[in-house]
């Protein structure tokens, strides 16, 4: 065989490996956090408002996958590091942008400094938080906000250690994200002791998806968003876990 036909003969190969691998049907390894109500274990199971909502994408895609839930910046490393992981809920950044495909968004949550009720907070923007010892969750969005722009944060590998740091003055304030209408401070008994003093940004949260993970899967998945919010499954999931928090503060 001569030098030409062999080198077409490796771009017909070459070719034929690239189409019969676009092909291939894609199985994604999704990674989520225990942050109840949007992910939570239930026995065996992972649910959750955000564990719905990216299964309901799955299943419109028709995307096999699995399902792990692991501390936050463990599954961030994975999901950064594997190219057929995708992680949620996931604060969609500036400084995150580029290390991404996302998809979304699936929800929003507000950004806030939580202080003890029993002190006085004159916060009127985040820049009056200077100088005060505020606690965050290792490697969290807001962590990572707040770090960049000079604030002195007091990290926890647990975000909910962060309410006890507080009522025990190791930390002045508490940097949190919660969801309109949350009832997690009431849940855990602190709604009397702990309470906003400043909202300080306001963020959607998505599927964020390893940059191997195709971009024609990428764009089906955000068309299956788009087509929930349209007929309103968006909704409907996050009323059926808004009644799944009343339901257990009764039981309570």
């Amino acid at each position: 065989m001569g030098f030409r036909n062999a080198a077409l003969a490796v771009l017909l190969a070459v070719a034929a490996s690239m189409a019969h691998g676009a092909t291939q049907p894609v199985r994604l390894h999704l990674i989520t956090e225990a942050s109840a109500p949007i992910s939570m274990m239930e026995g065996r199971r992972v649910i959750g408002s955000g564990t719905e909502k990216v299964a309901e994408i799955m299943a419109r895609t028709g995307t096999d996958y699995t399902l792990e839930l692991l501390p936050w910046k463990r599954g961030y490393t994975f999901a950064l590091q594997r190219p057929d992981t995708c992680l949620f809920s996931t604060t969609r950044t500036a400084e995150r942008e580029n290390l991404f495909k996302w998809i979304g968004p699936t929800d929003e949550a507000e950004w806030i400094l939580l202080g003890r009720a029993d002190r006085h907070y004159d916060l009127r923007t985040l820049d009056d938080a200077r100088g005060l010892r505020i606690g965050t969750y290792n490697g969290d969005a807001r962590d990572e906000y707040l770090r960049a722009r000079g604030f002195q944060v007091d990290p926890a590998p647990n975000d909910m250690i962060n309410p006890r740091k507080l009522l025990m003055d190791r930390i002045d304030v508490w940097a949190a994200s919660f969801k309109r209408g949350t009832t997690v401070l009431k849940r855990h008994g602190w709604g009397d002791k702990i309470v906003p003093v400043l909202s300080f940004n306001r963020v959607g949260v998505y599927l964020a998806c390893n940059p191997a993970v195709p971009t024609e899967l990428v764009d089906r998945m955000n068309v299956a968003v788009e087509a929930m919010v349209r007929d309103g499954t968006m909704k409907r999931i996050d009323r059926k876990y808004e009644k799944w928090v009343d339901d257990l503060q009764a039981k309570r």
